[in-house]
């Protein structure tokens, strides 16, 4: 079966994690959970901590125990953020995306209105035909399996013509499980190889097909995937 569709995750992904935006969100989810649910900081990081660990991120904790949440409110909330503060246009990663012979998808854990700023900020918009959202696949956080396969019927795509682009090997888990081909984007790990196949040893649980310590590197593993010769 040929690929069809390469899906980017968007935070920490197109980005480095250097440059902070990620940290003002979650900044920002310790904001809401204080002045919602008047709690101390220390208790919001554990709560924020519980959450992550058993519904892969906090909204969706909050919808499964707390009574009266508006996801709406809660996701405009800790996206308000000025990403232009963060990014700048990368000339680089647009090249890079645009050369790859697939069609390219944003799917992230974020809102699409989130992730349009973030495409604008980095001037790659025009190199995504579609951005899933996490209100797309019901709410539900790429580390299960029902995200991906709601993600994939929006596409009408089948698990193995897809490849996933993630910094987070939890998400990659049911992507891999799904059939999709996977690439991790480990920026704080230069001690690999670039964009060749993970090692045995370190391939956590299975679930990394590639390993990369820059995100422009996703285009030999493409390049490999598309044209092995």
């Amino acid at each position: 079966m040929s690929f069809k569709f390469i899906l980017f995750d968007l935070d920490d992904t197109l980005y480095p994690p250097t440059c902070g935006l990620l940290s003002e969100v979650g900044h920002r989810i310790q904001l809401w959970l204080v002045e919602r649910l008047a709690l101390s900081w220390d208790d919001a990081t554990a709560l924020r901590r519980d959450y992550f660990g058993r519904f892969g991120t906090t909204l969706g904790g909050l919808l499964a125990e707390r009574q009266g949440v508006d996801a709406d409110e809660f996701l405009e909330f800790v996206h308000d953020v000025p990403v232009e503060a963060y990014l700048e246009p990368e000339p680089e990663l647009a090249a890079m995306l645009s050369a790859l012979p697939l069609r390219r998808v944003i799917y992230t854990n974020a809102t699409t209105a989130h992730a349009r700023r973030v495409l604008r900020a980095l001037d790659v918009a025009h190199c995504f035909e579609r951005i899933i959202g996490i209100a797309q696949v019901g709410l539900c956080s790429k580390s299960f399996h029902d995200a991906y396969e709601r993600a994939l019927a929006l596409l009408d795509a089948q698990g193995p013509e897809c490849i996933m682009v993630e910094d987070s090997a939890r998400n990659l888990r049911p992507a891999k499980a799904l059939g999709l081909t996977t690439v991790l984007v480990r920026e704080d790990d230069p001690s690999h190889v670039s964009a060749l196949p993970v090692p045995r040893s370190q391939n956590l649980d299975g679930c990394v097909d590639f390993l990369v310590t820059d995100v422009l590197q996703v285009e030999r593993v493409v390049q490999s995937l598309v044209d092995p010769a």
